[in-house]
């Protein structure tokens, strides 16, 4: 270790469009084009082209593909991330994950096999 730390940005929820609330229990399947932050409980399938943020006191049971994916919270399920997959300290994450950038805070729980590649190409072109 250099000595160097790797910081990630604290979610700053007033730049996030839409907020499941921590009353919310939701299943189904979402999609959508801006930033979303679950702070509740949902199960099934998220698909955006956007970041999804999950909350400390969420617990998150879905396949995910997002463009960035930034957790302090539970998540058990397949994540894929375009650019990024965050974990927070609080972070408990049980399934693989694939990405080109993964950056874990000391402390967050990760169980789960993990394939990196390079930012925009498929594994097929590796």
């Amino acid at each position: 270790m250099t000595g160097r730390e790797i910081h990630i940005k604290d979610i700053d929820e007033v730049a996030i469009d839409t907020i499941l609330a921590e009353d919310i229990d939701f299943e189904g399947e979402v999609t959508f084009g801006r930033p979303l932050m679950i702070k509740g409980r949902f199960r099934g399938r998220v698909d955006t082209s956007s970041d999804l943020f999950v909350g400390e006191q969420a617990v998150v049971e879905a396949t995910i593909r997002a463009y960035r994916v930034s957790s302090k919270g539970r998540i058990t399920g397949d994540i894929t991330a375009v650019s990024r997959v965050e974990l927070f300290s609080t972070a408990r994450v049980q399934g693989d994950i694939e990405t080109p950038d993964l950056v874990m805070e000391s402390g967050c729980v990760y169980n789960g096999a993990c394939r990196m590649h390079v930012a925009g190409k498929s594994n097929e072109a590796r």
